[in-house]
Formats: structure tokens, C-alpha cells, sequence
């Protein structure tokens, strides 16, 4: 069903493509501007993605957090980004809310993201991973490919058959999905550690 009497947005940031990227990270769609705290991907305070790559890349929840402020740190972010060649954007491209807040439940994908220009941007990339069912989902309908299991990864050739692609499909980091923070980073960490990042 289509609300086409509903506004849609745009995706409002390019996607952030290191260099060296070798895992392309999509979740699905940024929270309304009221909810940024900054510019950027996972942009919500009480997300907790980046509490996971501090965890990961830094022993610590709080590495990416300013004490004094509150808010996330994005130098620190896009250094950490760009070393270990991690790439971000969202699956889609160009939505419509159905209710007034960031629920994937209430969000429909006009355009999805294009994946195979992204991918053709990054050639060390061999890695795709999702940070929640919808997103899954859609990555899914685009390479063609059934939906993997949560933590879980499938491989195929996309976007031609001479490019290997492990498809990942990881927890959600919001706070709405019920898994403590420590067992996400631990998903997120053996990810990282098969696709030779860690």
C-alpha cells in the first residue's frame, strides 16, 4: 500500500567512502533532523552504533562520546572510518514516514539505494552489511539474494559475476531491539574479524 499523500525525503548526506573501503555498512534511513546530535550517519544519541565501534575499536563505549558535551566525536569517527576502510550509507535513497518518527516499522522505501554504483566506487569492497531487518530486507530485493539470518552472511556475485560479495545482516543498534550492547558488538566484531579488518 502507498501513501502517496505523504511527503517523502531525501537521503541528506553522501555516502562516506573511504579510500581503502572494504565493508560498505548501510542501515536503512537518519532519524528527522530533530534527532541529530550531529551531520552525520547514526546520528541519534540513544543509537548506539557508534557506542559498538568504541567498543570494538577502542575497548570503550564512551571513546567516541565528548564527556563534556555529550555529543559524539566525528573527527574521531571519520579517522576511525578511514583507517580500517569502512564505509557508510543507508538502503534508502528516498522514503516516506507513515507516522511522525524513525521507526523502520512506519518507514516506506520510494528509491532504494544504488548499490551498484556504490560498489563500483569502492573496488577493495567485497563486504555489505546491514544494521537491521529492513535494511536486510531491502539489500535482499536488490542483489537478488535470500534474506540471511540475523549475524549471519551469504555470498554471492554482485554487482557482476566477477565480484564476490558476503552479505551480512547484523543486529539493529537501536535501542529498540532487544539485545545488550556487549552481544551486538560481539556480532559486529566477528564480522569485522572475518573480513580482515580486526
Amino acid at each position: 500500500m502507498t501513501h502517496t499523500y505523504l511527503p517523502t525525503e531525501l537521503h541528506p548526506w553522501e555516502p562516506f567512502i573511504p579510500e581503502n573501503a572494504k565493508i560498505l555498512i548501510l542501515g536503512t534511513f537518519p532519524p528527522k533532523p530533530n534527532r541529530w546530535s550531529m551531520d552525520f550517519y547514526y546520528p541519534n544519541r540513544i543509537n548506539d552504533f557508534w557506542r559498538i565501534m568504541g567498543l570494538i575499536f577502542h575497548g570503550s563505549k564512551d571513546y567516541f562520546i565528548d564527556p563534556a558535551t555529550g555529543l559524539f566525536k566525528l573527527n574521531d569517527i571519520k579517522k576511525m572510518l578511514s583507517e580500517h576502510g569502512i564505509a557508510l550509507n543507508d538502503t534508502g535513497a528516498e522514503v516516506r514516514r507513515l507516522k511522525d518518527n524513525a521507526s523502520d516499522k512506519f518507514l516506506e522505501i520510494v528509491q532504494p539505494v544504488d548499490l551498484k554504483s556504490l560498489l563500483n566506487r569502492m573496488p577493495q569492497c567485497h563486504a555489505v552489511a546491514t544494521t537491521g531487518e529492513k535494511a536486510a530486507g531491502v539489500i535482499a530485493d536488490i542483489t537478488g539474494t535470500p534474506l540471511p539470518k540475523m549475524g549471519q552472511c551469504i555470498q554471492c556475485l554482485y554487482p557482476d559475476d566477477t565480484h564476490p560479495l558476503d552479505i551480512f545482516r547484523m543486529p539493529s543498534t537501536s535501542r529498540a531491539y532487544p539485545m545488550a550492547l556487549d552481544k551486538k558488538a560481539e556480532y559486529y566484531a566477528e564480522m569485522f574479524h572475518h573480513i580482515g579488518i580486526l
